[in-house]
């Protein structure tokens, strides 16, 4: 599209998300190219020149973009197992199944996790990936592929294990790789793959997996590596009381010390779960800086806990909100996590004062995009900001009768996209993607899971 085509959306209430929470009751936005032009309230300006579109979106809501900080795509394909267990006893329950992982099967499932998020108005998504078994392929290349192919703005978290079950460590020997090897994979994938302009589609993170599956030295290796190529960090912290007391006997110290001490606190930090937290934790986080991806579907599904939310947000911390993998969230869906962290996060000491609507949309639009390092560009709609967006239907059966649209997206069903647009492009209309299959893919996704499946039960 060139620069000064236009799109003008008009007739819609509007949530801009930006820092003062403006809305408007009945406004309008112009889109020129790839960035938002204009939005206020009433009718869009008249003698607006080059204006390729308009769009009547009576009846709608528009927000930002959701953003989604934390998700597993490959575990698509081993949905729906290992139900009944906590986050431990999961994990070594489905490492040596996820260990025969190869290109094919990780292409499938990020088409499918992608897909899932993308029609349900995720617009900006990341995927933590680290398991590369022995020639399985270009698994990174696999899932950037599939991101570009739905759409989204994508940043890889390129993971790593080298701690492996000899080591003391969880995953089964043959399924981490060296220390040497995944520093150097990893920066491989970062000069392949990270983009660092304002508008880029795709940026990659360094990612070692978690204090359970990493060595120290591959953490603080990481963290050197990551500042000099001038990228983000990402990992999993504090997610439950097994992981506390692991710390504690293996380092002599709780997660977010350890994490300190091997140069992984700072502003381009973001750590997933971060569930079982202290006074002096939240305040470490305060103090550098480093942000959070809030899962509360994944922490229910694996018994983890509840997140202390609210007073990561008084604290000044940066919170987003995650799917997490689907093998702890098998619906895949960020917009149900808008209702899930507000529900869930209710049921903690702060009851009913924890979260509201506006606090909840904030988590999973520009808090997500402070959580991956991109609030300058996206997360909020303003003037000069990236033009990606969602059109919620509030008309239906579903919304109709709830007058505040903000209220009626976070507390009631999940609310049909209309469309969705990244970087400027349309990718949704009336719920389906328009770049990709859904149903080739939802094929796709069985048979290699069927195929996945096979291959571990042969051992």
């Amino acid at each position: 599209m060139a620069a000064d085509r236009r799109i003008v959306i008009e007739n819609c209430a509007i949530a801009t998300v930006d820092a003062e929470d403006t809305e408007h009751a009945n406004g309008h936005l112009v889109l020129a190219g790839n960035r938002v032009e204009s939005l206020g309230p009433g009718p869009a300006p008249e003698g607006l020149e080059n204006v390729e579109r308009r769009i009547d979106a009576t009846g709608h809501l528009v927000t930002p973009g959701l953003v989604n900080t934390h998700h597993h795509f490959y575990q698509w394909i081993t949905r729906g197992l290992a139900t009944d267990h906590n986050l431990f006893d999961w994990l070594v329950a489905l490492y040596p199944t996820w260990a025969r992982i190869d290109e094919e099967m990780v292409r499938a499932a990020a088409e499918g996790s992608l897909a899932m998020m993308a029609r349900g108005g995720v617009t900006m998504a990341m995927d933590h990936h680290y398991v590369f078994p022995r020639g399985s392929g270009d698994l990174s290349g696999a899932i950037i592929g599939a991101a570009r192919a739905t759409g989204v703005r994508f940043t890889l978290a390129r993971g790593s294990m080298d701690r492996s079950e000899k080591d003391g460590g969880l995953p089964p020997d043959f399924a981490v790789e060296t220390l040497d090897g995944a520093l150097a994979a990893t920066e491989e994938t970062v000069h392949r793959h990270h983009d660092a302009s304002f508008d880029a589609m795709t940026q990659v993170a360094v990612a070692p997996c978690s204090p359970f599956s990493v060595s120290t030295e591959l953490l603080r290796q990481g963290a050197e590596l990551a500042r000099r190529l001038g990228v983000r960090l990402h990992t999993h912290g504090s997610e439950t009381v097994e992981e506390e007391k692991f710390c504690h006997e293996l380092f002599g110290m709780g997660p977010t010390d350890y994490f300190e001490s091997t140069g992984w606190l700072g502003d381009d930090v973001w750590m997933a779960h971060c569930v079982h937290m202290n006074d002096s934790d939240i305040e470490a986080f305060a103090r550098t800086g480093t942000g959070v991806a809030h899962c509360p579907s994944s922490n229910a599904r694996l018994a983890a806990g509840i997140a202390r939310v609210p007073d990561l947000l008084k604290a000044g911390v940066p919170v987003g909100l995650g799917v997490d993998g689907t093998a702890s969230n098998e619906s895949g869906e960020l917009h149900t996590e808008l209702r899930n962290a507000l529900l869930v996060n209710r049921l903690g000491p702060h009851r009913e004062a924890a979260l509201n609507a506006r606090q909840a949309l904030r988590l999973g639009t520009f808090g997500g995009a402070q959580v991956l390092g991109r609030s300058r560009e996206t997360g909020s709609l303003e003037p000069g900001k990236l033009a990606d967006l969602v059109l919620w239907r509030m008309d239906t059966l579903a919304h109709a009768s709830i007058a505040d649209p903000v209220t009626a997206l976070v507390f009631g069903a999940a609310a049909p996209v209309t469309a969705s647009f990244v970087n400027g492009r349309q990718i949704v209309e009336d719920g389906r993607l328009l770049h990709v299959d859904e149903d080739a893919i939802a094929r796709s996704t069985r048979a290699q899971a069927q195929r996945l499946a096979r291959i571990a039960a042969q051992g």
